[in-house]
C-alpha cells in the first residue's frame, strides 16, 4: 500500500536506534554486589572473632599471684578460623566465576557459612575452663550467617549475574597489522624504532 498513509516498515539494521541496557543486568549487577558483600563481610566477621579471646584460665600458683593463660576462639576451634578463611577467599571468587561454577561455589559458601556458624554457636553453649567471653562466639555465629546468606543467593541466582571483565579485554588484531608488510607502526614499537635508525618514515608502508 502506497501514499502517506502506508504503514512504515521496520527500520533497517543499520539505522535502528540503540537498544536501551536491559535491567536484568543492572538487577544482576546489584545482586552480585550484595551476595559479595555478604561473603566477605560474614567470613571477614567470623574471622576476626575467632581470633578473639573465648576463655582466661586462671592457674593458682601458692603465694605468687594466680597464671592467667588466655585462649582464642582459634585455639580452641582451629577449624572454625580456618573455615573463615576459606568462606573469605571464596566471597572473592564469586566475581571471578560465571554460570553453573559460580552456583556451585555459592552453595559451597552457604555450607561453609553454616559450619561457621555452628561453631560459634558451640562457643556458646560449651563449658570451656576458666573465665568465659559469650560475645565473641556470638559474633562468629552471625558473621557465620550472614557469609551464609551471601552464599544462599550466590546458589540461586549466581548463574544470572554478568561475569568480570568481559568489556575490557582486548579486540583480537585484524590480519593486516599482524603480517610482516604492513606499516612499520603497526608491527610494534621497536620496529618504528628500527625504521627511524635507518632512516625510513615508520608512518609509511
Amino acid at each position: 500500500m502506497s501514499g502517506p498513509f502506508a504503514p512504515a516498515g521496520p527500520p533497517s539494521p543499520a539505522g535502528a536506534p540503540a537498544e536501551p541496557p536491559k535491567p536484568v543486568d543492572a538487577r544482576g549487577r546489584r545482586e552480585l554486589t550484595y551476595a559479595m558483600l555478604l561473603c566477605l563481610a560474614g567470613a571477614g566477621l567470623a574471622f576476626w572473632a575467632a581470633t578473639r579471646t573465648w576463655s582466661v584460665e586462671l592457674t593458682a600458683r601458692g603465694s605468687l599471684p594466680p597464671s592467667r593463660q588466655a585462649r582464642t576462639g582459634a585455639d580452641l576451634l582451629p577449624w572454625v578460623s580456618a573455615l573463615a578463611l576459606v568462606a573469605l577467599a571464596g566471597g572473592g571468587a564469586v566475581l571471578a566465576t560465571r554460570n553453573r561454577v559460580r552456583r556451585l561455589l555459592g552453595a559451597l559458601l552457604a555450607l561453609l557459612g553454616l559450619a561457621v556458624a555452628a561453631g560459634g554457636g558451640y562457643g556458646l553453649v560449651a563449658g570451656f575452663s576458666g573465665q568465659v567471653s559469650r560475645q565473641w562466639p556470638a559474633l562468629c555465629l552471625v558473621g557465620g550467617l550472614v557469609a551464609a546468606a551471601g552464599g544462599l543467593l550466590t546458589a540461586l541466582r549466581g548463574g544470572a549475574w554478568p561475569a568480570m571483565g568481559a568489556r575490557y579485554e582486548r579486540p583480537a588484531r585484524s590480519g593486516k597489522s599482524s603480517g610482516t608488510g604492513g606499516p612499520a607502526v603497526g608491527r610494534g614499537t621497536r620496529d618504528a624504532w628500527d625504521a627511524l635508525d635507518r632512516g625510513e618514515d615508520p608512518t609509511v608502508s
